[in-house]
């Protein structure tokens, strides 16, 4: 019983951050922290001013670098090809890709890399470095990115075809273009989604009335769109979910009680830590699929094959 809640648990965090790593083969391979000591011993804190710096001038980058590692991760593993732009066909154009962000970021933090040390870093690494980086500035936790991925020389929109929908969220924003469905026209009776709470309810309505500007943007996690914390369950559980897939776990009886289980009596001293349990997560993703030792290449222009 015991092992099946730890699968549970893990589940539930892997929905939560978009990370579903358990449905596709992770391989470590020759990933290590600190495979950059002595190669290139700046490279970390390179890319962290980098993304220190970005988030200074734009509040939403945090999440757009977090979604950005997420999104390359499961297209072709983790191997930076959402990078690159080589015409309309290329990955990043993607539907399933829309809205990702956070390419700049990594374009500068690589070029400054290899200005330092020439051909060493891969985008791939600047990629997850860069979505550690950004959640610690959420007041995320704190964890250990192993580095050694080398850049794949595939770029293919229709890779990101079965890209997995996305999930639950705890930092960012999202468009009124996504909740006009669930605001006003609600499968299978019309309507609003009666899972809203009522007075988030006008609250949403208020802020994306109905014909109203698609383009307008409010935080995914309502109270904390920032901020990295369990708020997000908080309001999952109280109605206040702003994007239907987020309250759908709340409808599923074994992700319902793996969200309660952290609100529990005594969850805060002998209970699941949400942040230990989404560290471990985010970390089998980035070892999803990776190419070590021989196997891609490491490019010297992120967004293209060189």
């Amino acid at each position: 019983k015991e092992r099946r809640r730890g699968k549970y648990h893990q589940m539930v965090v892997l929905l939560l951050m978009i990370i579903m790593s358990y449905v596709i083969g992770t391989s470590e391979g020759q990933l290590k922290v600190g495979f950059y000591s002595d190669s290139c011993p700046d490279a970390e804190s390179i890319v962290g001013g980098f993304v220190r710096d970005a988030a200074q001038s734009n509040t939403n980058i945090a999440a757009a670098l977090l979604r950005l590692h997420f999104h390359d991760c499961f297209v072709q593993g983790c191997d930076g090809s959402i990078l690159i732009d080589n015409g309309p066909n290329a990955e990043r154009h993607a539907f399933s890709h829309q809205g990702v962000s956070g390419f700049a970021v990594i374009e500068s933090a690589k070029a400054k890399l290899e200005a330092v040390c020439p051909g060493v870093v891969s985008c791939a690494d600047i990629v997850a470095l860069a979505a550690r980086d950004a959640v610690a500035l959420t007041n995320g936790p704190a964890y250990q990115v192993q580095t050694g991925r080398r850049d794949g020389m595939v770029s293919d929109m229709s890779q990101a075809a079965n890209m997995p929908d996305i999930t639950a969220h705890t930092i960012g924003t999202t468009a009124c273009f996504f909740m006009t469905k669930r605001l006003y026209n609600f499968s299978p009776t019309g309507g609003s989604d009666q899972a809203i709470n009522p007075s988030f309810l006008q609250e949403l309505k208020s802020t994306c009335p109905q014909n109203g500007n698609v383009n307008v943007r409010l935080p995914i996690d309502r109270g904390s769109g920032d901020t990295f914390d369990d708020q997000i369950l908080r309001n999952i559980r109280s109605g206040f979910a702003v994007l239907q897939s987020d309250a759908r776990l709340y409808d599923d009886e074994a992700t319902r009680s793996v969200i309660d289980s952290y609100f529990g009596f005594l969850s805060p001293l002998f209970g699941s830590s949400f942040e230990a349990d989404f560290a471990d997560s985010i970390v089998k993703m980035g070892s999803i699929e990776v190419k070590t030792g021989s196997q891609g290449t490491i490019r010297r222009v992120c967004g293209a094959f060189s």
